[in-house]
């Protein structure tokens, strides 16, 4: 399962067992609610020859399991984001690179254009197959129970809960703070017993997991963008017959469409919403950020990581890093 709203898929169809299964962490999530509707569309466009379930709120297991089913063909699709998708397609944690996008204009062209294209080929050579429209799970917030992050020196120390991911990991210890890695089923807790002070998260998962109850302050740093790949195995999907692959991919490309939108618009509504509940907002400027990144090597260190084609494109969408 994802680290914000995964899916399994079980699907049928006919004279074949195609079982396409989506895991997600909530039933209430974007990503949740726009496959069920792009499951329907491609229920309807196959005549019912593709039937898929969606799986909300972890319940055929966490991302790692997820991941092993999907490539093993127990499910037939997975999504999650590409961070979590790096311990076998590293080039896809490149959307995770801190302070690199600055709003959704710079995203879209690249994760559609040459950049995404590089990371689905890197897909195909784990022999998975992702979709063409990576989905939206919005910009990342950083949320807190003692004080507002204003800038870098606000997190020296700070115990923040990060996912179980090197980039993420990465990136909080070169600003100075202490990461930890939580399964985001257990954030709550680990924020309700002090076990970290605060989290990073779109503002969709702060308020679909009720960090609010336990969280008082939310600071706008845009840190890093989220987004979700749907993949299948391609061993699977070498099977499926034309016809059938031009109507599910567009049932799910249809649907990540719709529901990027819907998401830029949702976590604008958020503010005012998590405002009501309790939460402080301030709006961080992201260069004070970006400079100890420099300084600290993070941006050469990812650089080297992901090579120099890939840092390329992402520096072609989004300006000079390093």
């Amino acid at each position: 399962m994802w680290a914000w709203a995964a899916l399994a898929f079980r699907c049928l169809m006919s004279r074949a067992r195609w079982p396409p299964t989506i895991p997600g962490n909530s039933a209430t999530h974007p990503v949740h609610t726009f496959a069920v509707e792009a499951a329907a569309k491609i229920r309807q466009d196959t005549g019912g020859k593709v039937d898929i379930g969606v799986f909300p709120n972890s319940q055929l297991g966490g991302d790692s399991d997820l991941l092993s089913q999907v490539r093993s063909g127990a499910i037939d699709f997975f999504s999650t984001g590409g961070l979590i998708f790096a311990t076998l397609v590293p080039v896809a944690a490149i959307n995770g690179t801190g302070f690199a996008f600055r709003n959704s204009d710079a995203v879209w062209p690249a994760m559609d254009g040459k950049l995404g294209a590089l990371i689905r080929k890197g897909f195909e050579k784990a022999e998975l197959y992702a979709f063409d429209k990576i989905w939206n799970n919005g910009f990342r917030q950083i949320t807190t129970s003692r004080k507002p992050i204003k800038d870098p020196s606000d997190l020296e120390g700070f115990k923040i809960r990060v996912p179980v991911s090197q980039v993420y990991v990465s990136l909080f210890k070169a600003l100075g703070a202490a990461p930890t890695s939580i399964n985001l089923s257990d954030v709550y807790t680990a924020l309700q017993t002090g076990v970290v002070d605060g989290q990073e998260n779109p503002l969709v998962v702060a308020e679909t997991s009720k960090f609010y109850e336990v969280q008082k302050f939310c600071s706008r740093t845009n840190h890093v963008w989220d987004g979700s790949w749907i993949v299948t195995s391609n061993r699977i999907w070498r099977g499926v017959p034309d016809d059938i692959k031009v109507r599910v991919a567009a049932g799910f490309n249809d649907g990540a469409v719709r529901q990027r939108d819907a998401v830029t618009k949702l976590n604008d509504d958020l503010v005012a919403s998590l405002k009501q509940k309790g939460i402080t907002f301030n709006d961080a400027d992201p260069a004070p950020f970006r400079e100890v990144l420099r300084k600290s090597g993070f941006y050469a260190e990812w650089k080297a990581k992901h090579g120099e084609e890939a840092w390329g494109l992402l520096e072609k969408a989004v300006g000079k890093l390093g």
